[in-house]
């Protein structure tokens, strides 16, 4: 994956130097209202069922940790330099030696053909087209096999099956993939409290009943276009991708979703992957820095700061808070971010702060509900504009300039 495969903005221009055109004129009409990442959610929270939006949006318990991560950014300020010639700027960054045209990628989403028609196989196509870097979910829909068919280069994440043999089964399947780069996540030992998805409908598998007819038939935009053509199509969906073998169904009146009690799991079981994994290996959900170089002695080859979007533990700190601390503790590993970024001054805060690459998860989400691919091409288009116009306004003309000395201020002092 280079550059030179970025979507082009003006003709003639290189792609590492091409100045970011600020102009949403290429947007599909209904897109033309959609000016930034946060209007897809205005969108989607219209088009979906109400229990699709609800697993989408869903927040642990009071919400504290999802609003966090918004509001940390708002704690850095920045100090731009000016005069400084910026018109051969480029948004492109390098990261285990593959030149990506944005610091960002998609983060893991679980369920994402459920919300949009093969919306795993949708953001791995423009993940693939617009030279980011994308990780597919474990917990999702299509078979992990389908989505690394599409793009070898994507990203896997796997949740840990808390049964050894399963595990191993796992992960050996992964390695029989397209597949060269695992993300294990080892932020969920336990299912999170499930109260506000029962608040909006949804489980875990679907449960039919009249009040779900009801979403599907006032909603039919999504009942045909995502849910009956993937019935049409593909059949059922399944849970394809929690263990080596199939899983439960989306819908059903009895079937229990197989959820594996994790609670036992330690740092020898990431050893373990790690004799057993051969690609690279990353490790998703650090908040400290004593876990951070744990895992990178257990052979991580990289690390991504995440509170999993304040979906688990209600209250963990906003990765960003965290970010330094990790960054300092393990310099030799490339460390990233994930957790309510949604401007392109959020990414160039959290770069400025240490971070190799920030991870995007509901926006993209939302934008495949409502448009698929090209809906996700242009939200891609947005955040790249962004990231672009404000590194001019800051000053810079390449992402490995930003440093927090040079060029942030810190708004509120530090808890």
């Amino acid at each position: 994956m280079t550059s030179s495969t970025a979507m082009p903005n003006l003709p003639g221009a290189s792609a590492a130097h091409r100045p970011i055109a600020a102009n949403t004129a290429r947007a599909p009409r209904r897109l033309r209202g959609v000016l930034s990442l946060d209007d897809f959610e205005t969108l989607a929270r219209r088009h979906l069922p109400r229990p699709v939006y609800g697993y989408i949006s869903a927040v642990a318990e009071t919400g504290a940790s999802f609003q966090d991560n918004r509001s940390a950014y708002a704690d850095y300020g920045f100090r731009p330099s000016v005069m400084v010639d910026v018109s051969q700027r480029s948004t492109a960054t390098t990261l285990y030696g593959e030149t990506y045209a944005a610091p960002f990628g998609f983060s893991p989403l679980g369920l994402t053909a459920l919300s949009s028609y093969r919306g795993d196989v949708v953001l791995a196509q423009a993940a693939r087209a617009a030279a980011v870097p994308m990780i597919m979910s474990g917990s999702s829909l299509i078979p992990l096999e389908a989505v690394a068919e599409q793009h070898p280069g994507a990203w896997f994440q796997a949740y840990l099956p808390g049964d050894r043999g399963a595990l191993e089964a796992l992960i050996e399947r992964v390695s029989r993939s397209a597949f060269k780069t695992l993300v294990v996540t080892v932020d969920t030992p336990v299912p999170p409290n499930s109260e506000n998805t029962a608040r909006m409908g949804f489980s875990a598998p679907l449960r039919p009943s009249a009040s779900l007819a009801w979403q599907g038939l006032t909603h039919p935009r999504w009942l045909i276009g995502t849910f009956l053509r993937t019935l049409l199509r593909h059949g059922m969906p399944h849970f394809e991708n929690n263990y080596a073998t199939r899983g439960a169904p989306i819908l059903s009146p009895s079937v229990l979703r197989d959820f594996s009690e994790r609670g036992h799991l330690n740092w020898d079981d990431l050893r373990g992957i790690r004799r057993q994994w051969r690609g690279r290996l990353i490790v998703k959900g650090i908040l400290r820095a004593d876990d951070a170089r744990v895992a990178r002695d257990c052979g991580a080859d990289g690390i991504i700061v995440s509170n999993h979007g304040g979906r688990q533990l209600d209250g963990a700190i906003a990765p960003l808070h965290a970010l330094p601390e990790v960054v300092r503790a393990c310099p030799e590993i490339p460390v990233m971010i994930d957790g309510g970024i949604r401007r392109g001054t959020d990414v160039l805060k959290a770069l400025a702060l240490g971070a190799r690459m920030a991870f995007v998860g509901r926006p993209f989400g939302y934008a495949a509900a409502v448009g698929g691919l090209p809906a996700v091409q242009h939200g891609i288009r947005l955040l790249t504009q962004e990231i672009s116009r404000d590194m001019a306004m800051l000053g810079v003309t390449a992402i490995d300039q930003l440093n927090a000395a040079t060029h942030l201020a810190r708004r509120r002092p530090a808890a």
